[in-house]
């Protein structure tokens, strides 16, 4: 599948800002990030900002951006309107959630509710968003059980590496931190789990079941069915070499998730803020990488009938 820009951006911005919600939203009020009032308010802007820049990216890969608000009305056979109205949704618990924590403190119990209210809002929205691509069953690298498990980590360890980062500016940082180590140690070993299963992985069709006939022996096509590129062939017949893939894997590897888990691991033992802050930019460079080779690594049925297999 062709990787597209603003698909990319809308779910590495997205998922970070649903991440930092949901951990600000259950940690705040049990006391394991700063109290201020200036914190509260700048970790639940960016979050939401992260969210809105995210939303509107993904408009620019519409045909027509302005019909957006249409796809909220498919929600109870589309998972890309669940995702929509779950994400509409999110907007008034976080709003709620802030306004309480600047009127009346993290603690309190409105603040709690609220702030819970919003962590589900948050992963209900990821694990929506995991389900478009996990419920297409023309992409096998994508209908995979370990790809709405992998949206929902790498949105709790990108966020949690924002809310380490973010609260150790405010010295009180140390619990998010060490959230952040738990949530990337299992999106790697989940991630490489993934990569292993999809290459491994026999394809579910061959251009003999796609075209009925198989049973006359191997087929193959005598020649491609336009002469001229078209939009099939432009979306969905994009390839990336192994070898390229290969290195890819590696810097996603190292970027998104060594780096990140050393730079937090040598902040808490100097304690220091300095380390999350840089874990924030590896990480979020990592999962772009990650997060192209998500789209350039899918191979949709259709082009069977175009390369034969």
């Amino acid at each position: 599948m062709k990787p597209a820009a603003s698909v990319i951006l809308f779910t590495t911005a997205s998922g970070a800002g649903y991440g930092l919600l949901f951990w600000l939203g259950l940690l705040a009020p049990a006391g394991m990030l700063p109290a201020s009032a200036w914190f509260g308010i700048v970790a639940a802007a960016l979050g939401l900002a992260l969210v809105t820049f995210g939303l509107l990216s993904s408009t620019f890969h519409l045909g027509h951006p302005e019909r957006a608000w249409r796809a909220v009305s498919q929600w109870r056979s589309s998972w890309l309107s669940r995702e929509g109205v779950a994400a509409l949704a999110s907007y008034p618990p976080a709003g709620l959630f802030a306004l309480c924590w600047l009127a009346f403190g993290p603690a309190r119990p409105a603040t709690a509710a609220f702030g819970a209210l919003t962590a589900l809002t948050a992963m209900a929205t990821v694990f929506c968003t995991g389900q478009i691509y996990a419920s297409l069953r023309t992409i096998r690298q994508w209908n995979d059980p370990r790809v709405v498990p992998l949206y929902l980590l790498l949105a709790l360890f990108s966020g949690a590496v924002l809310a380490a980062a973010l609260g150790g500016l405010w010295g009180a940082g140390r619990v998010a931190a060490g959230f952040a180590l738990a949530s990337g140690v299992a999106a790697a070993l989940l991630k490489l789990s993934y990569w292993r299963a999809i290459d491994r992985a026999v394809p579910a069709s061959t251009i003999e079941s796609a075209t009925g006939l198989g049973r006359w022996g191997r087929v193959r096509p005598l020649d491609p069915p336009h002469t001229e590129e078209n939009y099939l062939l432009r979306e969905m017949g994009f390839r990336i070499a192994r070898k390229h893939a290969d290195r890819l894997r590696r810097l996603a590897i190292g970027l998104a998730f060594f780096a990140p888990l050393a730079l937090l691991a040598s902040g808490l033992a100097l304690d220091l803020a300095l380390p999350a802050v840089l874990a924030v930019f590896a990480a979020g460079a990592g999962l772009l990488i990650e997060r192209w080779l998500f789209f350039a690594e899918a191979t949709h049925t259709v082009t069977l009938f175009y390369r034969g297999g």
